[in-house]
């Protein structure tokens, strides 16, 4: 085996192994909301200060999110989300934003700037979780590309130099 294969043949497993991991912290971040209880409109409060901070500071949050294949499993993605404003009508609540792509399985790792910037819309709603017991959930999904859904974004991962690539 040549070292050029050798390196194509490693790098592809880390990419592999990145999105095992984006998976896994997905999965847990979304457990954790729901055991949490937080309703729609708790979240939509977070959402709300990240835009105030957006527009104060330029700051970008770190999000993941699931983009649904359209005959295989969804696959966790990873980016940087810049919240212009968040609108309440009649009941919905939709954040307006920019989404930066850092990683996707097709694409690996992603530098700003490799990838254009994508003008998201976001829907937070309450849900009803059945599992053992019945519960009131929320749930961010993309409202403009439906194969893009259950968006977490952390409030404690934020960025303030991706404005330019925005």
């Amino acid at each position: 085996m040549d070292s050029t294969s050798l390196f194509a043949d490693y790098a592809r497993w880390q990419r592999f192994q990145r999105q095992d991991q984006l998976h896994r912290e997905h999965n847990a971040a979304v457990r954790k909301l729901a055991e949490s209880g937080a309703m729609a409109s708790r979240v939509a409060e977070g959402y709300r200060s990240m835009a105030e901070k957006g527009a104060a500071e330029s700051a970008c949050y770190r999000t993941l999110f699931l983009r649904q294949r359209s005959h295989e499993a969804s696959l966790a993605c990873e980016g940087w989300l810049f919240v212009r404003r968040v609108l309440s009508e009649g009941g919905i609540t939709r954040v307006r934003g920019t989404l930066l792509e850092s990683f996707t399985l097709e694409d690996g790792s992603l530098t700003p700037g490799d990838k254009p910037a994508l003008k998201v819309t976001l829907d937070i709603y309450d849900e009803i979780l059945v599992k053992r017991t019945m519960k009131m959930g929320c749930r961010i999904d993309r409202q403009d590309d439906d194969r893009d859904i259950h968006f977490i974004t952390f409030l404690d991962s934020v960025r303030g130099d991706l404005r330019q690539h925005m």
